[in-house]
């Protein structure tokens, strides 16, 4: 586990002030034949303190770009766990290009070669800070979210979500 892959209360009720009413639209590209796979996140949010500075959490090993208000966010504001957001506004604009990891522990975005069929698997694992294993999120249980998802899958696949799809 990164080091920083931590949230304490006192940053979760911090944050929690602060954000408000995040909105996600979330595309991944799952064709890569690969341990990775490539998310484009944009997320709206409020700030209750404009000016303010907070984060959402991230785990990656890369983030590709990063701009808060159509400005860059510095390569420096991700430590591989979270990204810094600097001078937030009332109304923000998120936009993150990353490559992230499969993981195999269970939690975020699982990927499983079967030795029989040899077909590949995936299933994903949120419970109760692991979405940021997926894609960049306020993860904590009290900032709800309406999300959009869009999967670029291998035409074979079949992609099955627990909400209705198009």
């Amino acid at each position: 586990m990164h080091p920083g892959n931590n949230l304490t209360r006192d940053e979760a009720r911090r944050r929690a002030q602060l954000i408000q009413t995040p909105l996600y639209d979330i595309s991944l590209d799952l064709t890569r034949d690969s341990a990775t796979f490539a998310c484009e996140a944009t997320i709206h949010f409020l700030c209750q303190d404009p000016g303010a500075t907070s984060f959402i959490d991230f785990l990656a090993p890369s983030v590709d770009s990063c701009e808060l208000n159509g400005e860059e966010v510095p390569k420096e504001a991700f430590n591989g766990a979270r990204i810094t957001l600097s001078n937030l506004r009332d109304a923000n604009e998120l936009h993150v290009l990353a490559t992230c990891d499969y993981q195999n522990i269970g939690a975020g975005l699982n990927r499983f070669k079967d030795p029989v069929d040899h077909k590949i698997y995936l299933h994903s694992q949120f419970e109760t800070f692991d979405a940021h294993r997926m894609f960049p999120c306020f993860d904590q249980p009290d900032l709800k979210a309406s999300f959009t998802f869009t999967v670029l899958a291998p035409s074979d696949w079949v992609v099955v979500s627990n909400n209705p799809g198009q």
